[in-house]
């Protein structure tokens, strides 16, 4: 619980367990406002009481006397009252059951490979509290962030980089590769958005199609290594087939990389599925940089959080390339960081959902002859030719948004997975 009441009818007791009913009042009343457009139906509004008139009555309780206590008790009572059924249901959700963005006014959006339960609620407590301190900089609390994320890694906070979110990282890497004039390698199709802002850099990318199962071709991959070879990019699990290339292959495939080209292995989808990460070896190649995220399976995809995982050295020379080091988060965002990494039930609650809504929509496309790949991801990578309509145009009909293709004069297609309940309404529009 966030809170905790004291028992017993002491003035102090009293006068402590109705400030916790405030701060549980204030979060709902501003809950409301903020969501209001996707929860009208289920909160209940506590009362025509202004916010702000709620804030001043908590500061003010603090220094009340007996008197003025009772005087005033029955506002914060009363209110607390009329909230007790929208917060049981919001502010604790139970884990045991998937917690659902209901946003049945909207359209439903499965383009971004976003985590439709996100965020945690820890993060949203966290990032809520931290309002109030987000007129400071942010100095301490990165710190502290990467040594966190250095315990979860096996790594020091000196191996470890933040970034507003991954993809800025991605072309903070690229940004260093192209400090001196050669060419990078990627797998096409693979994740490309940072690939125009590299080639402007001077950095030209040579293109190696993935193999007839749309897997990263490793061997193809390192034949197209050249002398003057800045970089090579490598998505795994691979966005957006959502294929991942084996432990051993991936091992063999780094160490086989010349020492003065850049190794950037995003690894943006391993925690879906806990597929192999290739961190451990960072300590063994200085040329490896590893690159994850918030965004996907903890559910933080808007708060902008990422980081990078690589030598010192390495770690040192991106760092010169940014204009403040590792203040591309915010205090907030990275708050909220700090605590999904410590909310285990919320991130298994979020990968036995993913699993559950990727077989509904496995058994859709079975049903309709349409053959896709086994994703180790939050997406799903599948031909649509056999589909006899516009695949996308179906589902934008229905209001489902987010079929998109990444192969030019191809019918393959992917599509994020939201919840179970989306899922199950894609079907339905594709069968209707």
């Amino acid at each position: 619980m966030y809170f905790k009441l004291l028992w017993g009818t002491g003035f102090e007791n009293i006068k402590c367990n109705i400030f916790n009913l405030l701060n549980i009042i204030l979060i709902i009343s501003k809950n409301i406002h903020i969501f209001s457009k996707y929860y009208v139906q289920r909160f209940i509004r506590i009362s025509t009481i202004p916010y702000y008139k709620l804030l001043i009555f908590r500061e003010t309780l603090l220094h009340m006397n007996r008197r003025q206590l009772i005087k005033h008790s029955a506002l914060a009572v009363g209110a607390f009252a009329a909230a007790r059924e929208s917060f049981a249901r919001e502010i604790f959700p139970l884990y045991k059951e998937p917690i659902f963005r209901d946003n049945a006014a909207g359209p439903i959006k499965l383009s971004a490979n976003e985590n439709p339960h996100g965020p945690s609620p820890l993060a949203k407590k966290a990032m809520y509290d931290a309002i109030d301190a987000s007129n400071r900089y942010q100095w301490d609390i990165n710190v502290t962030l990467r040594e966190q994320i250095g315990k979860l890694t096996g790594h020091t906070k000196d191996q470890i980089i933040l970034g507003a979110g991954s993809s800025e990282l991605l072309g903070l890497v690229t940004l260093l590769a192209s400090q001196k004039k050669g060419s990078a390698v990627a797998a096409e199709p693979t994740f490309k958005l940072w690939m125009p802002a590299t080639r402007k850099m001077g950095l030209p990318i040579q293109l190696v199609p993935t193999t007839t199962a749309k897997e990263n071709d490793l061997p193809a991959m390192l034949a197209a290594i050249k002398p003057e070879t800045r970089l090579v990019y490598l998505c795994n699990p691979n966005n957006p087939t959502g294929t991942v290339s084996p432990a051993a292959e991936l091992e063999n495939f780094i160490k086989k990389v010349p020492a003065d080209c850049i190794i950037l292995l995003d690894e943006a989808y391993t925690d879906y599925y806990n597929s192999p990460s290739m961190a451990h070896l960072v300590n063994d190649f200085p040329n490896l940089v590893i690159a994850k995220t918030f965004s996907k399976v903890y559910g933080m995809a808007g708060a902008r959080l990422g980081y990078v995982i690589a030598q010192p050295n390495m770690v040192q020379q991106l760092m010169q390339l940014q204009a403040w080091a590792n203040a591309g988060p915010s205090y907030v965002s990275m708050q909220g960081g700090l605590a999904v990494m410590q909310d285990a039930q919320f991130i298994a609650l979020c990968k036995s959902e993913n699993i559950k809504a990727k077989e509904v929509f496995y058994k859709g496309l079975q049903q309709l002859g349409i053959p896709y790949i086994k994703s180790y991801t939050s997406f799903v990578y599948f031909d649509a030719a056999a589909y006899k309509k516009d695949f996308a145009a179906t589902l934008q009909s229905a209001n489902i948004i987010g079929a998109r293709s990444f192969e030019e004069k191809s019918t393959w297609l992917r599509l994020s997975i939201g919840t179970v309940a989306e899922m199950e309404k894609v079907v339905l529009a594709l069968n209707s």
